[in-house]
């Protein structure tokens, strides 16, 4: 949803007026008017990146120097969470501030669907065009791959990357036996595109185009930036990686003696390194907010493909905190205190909402279920006003089943079936192993004091129980819950093609 502001934008730059003109500064401006402008936003969003991948959150044999500066330059958010341990769920609660259920996203859109992030949600791209910005997304979309549904009808000036996952494709594990050229490759996956804007410019992705891809990313991130760094502007920088297939580039295979997972997280780490190092350079970083963070946990079937969760339960594709606590850094210096923490919940349906405070945007008039949270990331640590908004916040998965909720402290799970190893390891180069499923059983966990949810205290604290079960049904009649085949009241269509 487009506000008049942003389609004047378009318009005027479709016949040919610099964007930075139409926000109302000459081509050059001067410091007087750069210092004015608004901060610019980073969004770094890796894909399948565990919790204890990178080390300013967990003990890994291999180094993330960019990281852990980043880190220590900005604050780390321990209690970061998504809405669901999915691909496109998670993509469209972090650019429309909603709960997934709430805009009719779930799972993983696949390249069969029919379906996609409707025109009428506003984005975070269409946010910062509505106040003048510049905005690119790059990497992986997964929101809808019909034309109707791609970036640049979403907010975004450009786009490079893939409409969907890596893995959908005809070399995906399950046909890795067959010959290379085998018809029934295809029968599950077309080939995969890489777009530009609306155009696919590359329509059979392979295994030598995705070793690139990292750094192609890199480069159009920077190369974006400094085309704008006179104006405000938005990238939205969703990588590939560390989704299976891995693919490192030629500087970095082999160069970790970790194995691929290793080399292909050093890179992630080497691309953020030289984003920051560009905004260093431009004498942009202390106008600039950058948000480093994952789509969801480890995808832990592939083993030695997969990253860690430590310390928490399960990974991806469940809704225990192995799978929707993932790594956070933010970083904007001079702004953010240095070495500091965030222990509070915070989670990305918050990003759209702080972003609008920060820049001066206006929301739609759609509901949104994420809040303001920007005193989270300026404020000093342990003062009073440090606090997470969020009363309750639900855990969604499998296409509507609310299977957890919990609050600051607490968290109430559900009966429920999903998808584990059963302490088995994972498989290996490439090849996962087989999940059995298990049923999750009514639990309170207290996850301040136990993180990996293996004690339940429910009988502890029944008046804690009562209040979710409560804050649950208030959820399950606005949003829904499968478990109950319930439909919630508050849902809103995802766009659809014939």
């Amino acid at each position: 949803m487009q506000t008049i502001v942003t389609w004047l934008i378009v318009f005027l730059v479709s016949f040919g007026v610099p964007r930075e003109n139409v926000w109302g500064f000459a081509s050059q401006p001067d410091s007087d008017e750069v210092a004015e402008l608004p901060p610019n936003i980073v969004v770094i969003f890796v894909d399948d990146l565990g919790f204890a991948d990178i080390r300013p959150f967990g003990e890994t044999p291999y180094a993330t120097p960019a990281l852990e500066r980043m880190a220590k330059e900005g604050r780390r958010f321990t209690d970061f969470i998504v809405t669901s341990a999915v691909c496109s769920a998670s993509r469209a609660s972090l650019l429309t501030g909603c709960h997934h259920e709430r805009v009719g996203i779930a799972q993983a859109l696949m390249p069969q669907a029919k379906i996609g992030l409707a025109a009428s949600e506003l984005t975070l791209g269409e946010l910062c065009q509505s106040a003048g910005y510049a905005t690119t997304c790059i990497g992986k979309w997964h929101l809808g791959h019909h034309p109707p549904f791609l970036p640049c009808q979403h907010g975004f000036d450009e786009f490079y990357g893939l409409p969907y996952s890596n893995d959908m494709w005809p070399y995906h594990p399950d046909f890795a036996n067959l010959p290379a050229d085998a018809a029934e490759r295809k029968r599950r996956f077309p080939d995969l595109p890489l777009y530009r804007n609306n155009e696919i410019i590359n329509p059979e992705v392979r295994p030598e185009d995705q070793r690139e891809l990292t750094r192609q990313y890199t480069e159009h991130a920077i190369d974006f930036i400094r085309k704008n760094q006179n104006q405000p502007f938005l990238v939205y920088l969703a990588h590939t990686m560390v989704h299976v297939p891995l693919f490192a580039g030629e500087s970095f295979e082999g160069k970790s003696e970790r194995g691929l997972y290793a080399d292909v997280v050093q890179e992630v780490d080497w691309s953020t390194g030289q984003i920051l190092e560009t905004l260093r350079e431009l004498g942009l970083a202390e106008r600039t907010l950058v948000l480093f963070t994952s789509d969801n946990g480890p995808w832990l079937s592939y083993g030695d493909h997969a990253g860690s969760a430590v310390p928490f339960r399960e990974g991806k594709g469940t809704s225990f905190e192995g799978g929707v606590r993932v790594p956070t850094i933010v970083w904007w210096p001079g702004t953010i205190p240095e070495d500091s923490v965030c222990d509070e919940l915070v989670s990305t349906i918050d990003v759209l909402p702080t972003v609008a405070k920060l820049i001066g945007a206006s929301l739609s008039d759609n509901k949104i279920d994420g809040h303001d949270v920007l005193h989270l990331l300026l404020e000093s640590e342990n003062t009073a006003s440090q606090f997470s908004p969020h009363e309750s916040f639900p855990y969604y998965y499998a296409a509507g089943e609310l299977q957890a909720i919990r609050d600051r402290r607490f968290k109430l799970v559900f009966p429920h079936n999903y998808r584990s190893l059963g302490g088995r390891p994972g498989g290996t180069d490439g090849t996962p192993a087989q999940y059995q499923v298990v049923e999750a059983e009514f639990a309170l966990y207290d996850l301040k004091n136990d993180p990996g949810e293996t004690r339940d205290v429910k009988d502890e604290f029944p008046d804690v129980v009562e209040r979710l079960e409560t804050a649950a049904e208030a959820y399950r009649e606005e949003l829904g819950d499968k478990l109950q085949q319930r439909t919630g009241n508050g849902i809103r269509p995802p766009g659809r093609v014939d």
